[in-house]
């Protein structure tokens, strides 16, 4: 089926139907603690569809990772949705508000289908020679996301979509940076093998008894760097956004960068090690977000850089769906800047009460 077609015409509702949207909200909290939170900055027209977003990611990776049979699991999310596209969502709360979501803002199918398939490759233990290659598995499981977010906030512009799935993907490596040590445990390896090769590391061999040194210090701090450029780049695609979703997104954007400071401090060692952001920086983060938000000019260099080969076909697949009508939502920006800069302040006093 053509991602720009939809077999019927589907209601447009301003808001999931309730029960839907507390069954995501529910799943966000408990999942990622970072998205949860930046979720707060957003304003009610992006929060609800995002974390029905998030939810059907966080089930339906769920259900390809930890189920019995990877294949019949990506055959059966491909059948649930066939039926959210036509319009007929099966009995599936997460199934019913990703409808209502596809629908209301057109996100064409081959973004959800290249989520799919990176889980896949997930299940399949994939490895990936090249940062080329693991910009390939990370546009699918994370740059799918920063288009399809991108989406939601009314964005379709081709420069701005290519901005976005830089940040996911940046996100993804920073993923990746933190968790090498539980990844090997699990055996599997994420690590670009002609960047372990170069540094005298057998991939295999280390595989096998994962443990920390020098060499593997190197790669680690090779990916960060990848890392790091990549959220340079996204900057301005956040600058891009409607000023009323900037600050949640800068936000997420800096908590996650935040974890390969994190990771520096500990020298590296993400075998022995997992690098987290502390509440309080995470609020100093947060409301440095929404501060910087608010003097950020609009698009400034948006188009400086051309998309990753890898998330090329994302921002194709975004750009050729059909657009919807968009206005401008700015009404309590300020209002929002200022609560959570309070809350910020707030809660860093009673840290500083506690002692902590």
């Amino acid at each position: 089926m053509s991602s720009t077609a939809l077999e019927t015409t589907w209601p447009d509702p301003a808001t999931l139907p309730r029960y839907d949207a507390a069954l995501c909200r529910t799943l966000m909290r408990g999942g990622s603690k970072t998205f949860f939170a930046a979720s707060l900055l957003l304003p009610p027209r992006v929060r609800a569809p995002a974390s029905a977003l998030y939810a059907y990611c966080r089930l339906a990776d769920d259900l390809v990772d930890l189920g019995s049979n990877a294949l019949q699991a990506v055959a059966q999310l491909h059948q649930r949705l066939d039926a959210v596209y036509a319009g007929r969502p099966q009995a599936i709360e997460v199934d019913r508000a990703l409808a209502h979501v596809v629908h209301r803002f057109r996100i064409p199918r081959q973004l959800l289908d290249a989520l799919i398939e990176g889980f896949l490759w997930d299940s399949q233990g994939r490895r990936y020679d090249t940062l080329a290659q693991l910009h390939d598995y990370a546009a699918r499981v994370a740059g799918t996301v920063g288009a399809m977010m991108a989406l939601l906030m009314g964005v379709r512009s081709p420069a701005a979509l290519a901005r976005a799935c830089d940040l996911g993907v940046a996100m993804q490596l920073t993923n990746i940076a933190r968790d090498v040590g539980e990844d090997a445990r699990n055996g599997r390896l994420y690590l670009p093998r002609e960047w372990l090769a170069e540094a005298g590391v057998d991939a295999q061999a280390w595989l096998q008894a994962p443990v920390f040194n020098r060499a593997i210090a190197g790669v680690v701090q090779r990916l960060l760097q990848a890392a790091d450029a990549l959220y340079a780049r996204a900057d301005a695609g956040v600058a891009a956004l409607p000023r009323d979703c900037r600050p949640a997104i800068r936000a997420a954007r800096l908590v996650y960068a935040e974890i390969g400071r994190a990771l520096e401090r500990l020298q590296l060692d993400a075998i022995n090690h997992r690098a987290v952001v502390s509440p309080r920086r995470k609020l100093t983060l947060i409301a440095r977000a929404s501060a910087a938000a608010v003097h950020t000019p609009a698009g400034a260099g948006v188009e400086a850089q051309p998309p990753l080969p890898a998330v090329q076909f994302l921002v194709d697949a975004a750009v050729q769906a059909a657009p919807v009508a968009t206005r401008r939502f700015e009404r309590g920006f300020d209002e929002r800047v200022g609560w959570v800069i309070g809350l910020a302040e707030r809660h860093a006093t009673q840290l500083q009460s506690a002692g902590l």
